[in-house]
């Protein structure tokens, strides 16, 4: 069994900064992609990056290249997503997963947080 909790949302402008975490526990946890998606109001969730936990090779969405940052801290089992430049439209709950492949479909993974809310104001 896996566990993931979110942390490090908040409000910020545009262009500001934030990180959020994601602390995972469960002996097997190294072996999974970890994965970060977004969901705003009355818009289907979103693929944003992934991190193979393993090897650190990442994927990101055309829509935050450049500007967010996945890695991960293997001795504390977290992942984070450093957000640079935020946008208004970057503005959502973000959730953090566990699965065993590097691709951006939310079915693909098996375990979920329950989210943290970022919201950037313009």
């Amino acid at each position: 069994q896996v566990q993931l909790v979110e942390s490090g949302g908040g409000s910020v402008q545009a262009g500001g900064s934030l990180r959020v975490s994601c602390a995972g526990s469960g002996r097997t946890i190294s072996t999974y992609v970890m994965g970060w998606f977004r969901q705003a109001p009355e818009k289907a969730r979103e693929f944003v990056a992934a991190i193979n936990w393993s090897n650190g090779r990442n994927t990101y969405a055309d829509s935050v290249k450049g500007r967010f940052t996945v890695s991960r801290d293997n001795a504390k089992n977290t992942v984070y997503l450093q957000m640079n430049s935020l946008k208004p439209e970057d503005t959502a709950a973000y959730y953090c997963a566990a699965g065993p492949y590097l691709v951006p479909t939310s079915t693909s993974y098996v375990y979920w947080g329950q989210g943290t809310q970022v919201n950037v104001s313009s």
